[in-house]
């Protein structure tokens, strides 16, 4: 295969894909003024209604901006043979393979990073200010900014500059040690995460005595699940929106409540939301999940082995010095297409697990409260309670409502 030929098939993947997404966007935008099925017509008052298609129709307005922004600059650089004066700037400062690869992904990072903050600083005091969401300072926005920026460069500069390593040591075996490598990684990740990482960015306090608490343990304890930690986080800092999560596993487990889910639920409501969360964890989801990521980052980096070290991928995107970190930016566009294919299961998977965990709630619980729940916290985030069934297939990690609160009330 001739390199110019390699290179218009990685354009046409990244139009064929961009067409993908606005043709899906578009079928969503047009199911914003649908009527409220019948069984959700107690969420929105006709105000709120109105208020919620405003929303979405803001979101996707700037959506369609950001997204045509971004696919003009990526194929503005292609064809600009911007990885090629990348590539040679980076090599004028070292020659060492891991720095050169540092310094092209670091500019690249940080030039993307500052060409789309102005349109994340507008999201957020902007849209998400307008329809009542933000409570975020912007010194929390540009604290948040400068400790990702750190993160990126600890940790991503750093599993980056160990597989590259492990490429010059061992050739087209290097993926067996980075799959070493990113599997301890993610399983260190979800034992810590909430220790480590979260405390970076949000306070959690333990949960106060009292009735929430005493009901949260009396039906942990109904269920056999051992729990000692139940915090809180402020995650009104940054945000109106409410959320509960569950992490870790073994010794290390959690169960964290946003502030703002303690502000807007009643008690029984918070613990079928727990209990929601407590199935996904009874119901072995979280050791899926990890094992299901773990093996599919071994198949990509495998797949990665085998081209990693064609000249073609170099020649393709302008570079003359074939090198680890221009193959990979060729391959990642190339897996996409997989890559994508492998995300629609995920999805399925993950909508199956929903409806396992919902009906956990229900058995060991109740279905009621919960689909209280759900109807109030979609009300609060202004949720789209039409979406198209397309864009459902393509993007949605849970059922919608309405198919959430059918399978309650079988």
């Amino acid at each position: 295969m001739l390199p110019t030929t390699l290179f218009y098939i990685l354009i046409s993947i990244l139009v064929v894909s961009f067409i993908i997404d606005k043709i899906l966007d578009t079928l969503n935008a047009k199911h914003f003024n649908d009527k409220i099925p019948a069984r959700l017509a107690d969420v929105y008052d006709e105000d709120e209604y109105k208020k919620s298609q405003a929303y979405k129709k803001t979101n996707d307005k700037f959506s369609n901006l950001t997204s045509y922004f971004s696919i003009g600059l990526t194929l503005f650089f292609f064809f600009a043979d911007g990885f090629k004066y990348l590539d040679i700037y980076a090599r004028g400062y070292t020659n060492n393979p891991i720095l050169v690869a540092l310094i092209f992904f670091g500019v690249i990072m940080l030039g993307s990073d500052i060409l789309t903050t102005p349109f994340s600083y507008y999201k957020t005091f902007v849209i998400e200010e307008k329809f009542g969401f933000n409570k975020s300072t912007k010194k929390t926005f540009w604290l948040d900014k400068i400790k990702g920026w750190l993160m990126s460069i600890l940790l991503g500069g750093g599993i980056l500059s160990l597989i590259i390593w492990f490429h010059q040591l061992t050739g087209t075996n290097f993926w067996i040690y980075a799959w070493v490598l990113v599997a301890v990684f993610s399983l260190f990740m979800n034992l810590f995460y909430a220790k480590l990482i979260v405390p970076l960015f949000n306070k959690q306090t333990p949960l106060e005595d009292g009735e929430l608490k005493f009901s949260i343990e009396e039906y942990a304890q109904k269920v056999g699940f051992k729990l000692n930690n139940i915090f809180v986080i402020d995650g009104s800092k940054r945000s109106t929106k409410a959320n509960a999560y569950f992490s870790g596993f073994g010794s290390q487990k959690r169960i964290t409540l946003y502030d703002t889910l303690i502000n807007d639920l009643e008690i029984d409501e918070i613990v079928a939301v727990l209990a929601h969360e407590v199935g996904h964890y009874k119901r072995k989801h979280i050791i899926f999940n990890l094992t299901a990521a773990i093996l599919l980052t071994g198949f990509t980096l495998f797949i990665l082995s085998l081209f990693i070290n064609s000249s073609i991928l170099s020649e393709a995107l302008g570079v003359a010095i074939p090198s680890f970190h221009i193959g990979l930016i060729a391959f990642g566009i190339l897996y996409s297409p997989i890559s994508e294919i492998t995300g629609l299961f995920m999805n399925y998977i993950s909508r199956v697990f929903e409806y396992q965990a919902d009906n956990f709630a229900k058995e060991t619980f109740a279905a009621k409260p919960l689909i209280t729940s759900l109807k109030k916290l979609s009300k609060n985030s202004l949720s789209n309670l039409t979406p198209h069934p397309a864009y459902v297939f393509m993007h949605y990690s849970h059922p919608t409502l309405l198919e959430r609160i059918k399978n309650l009330e079988k």
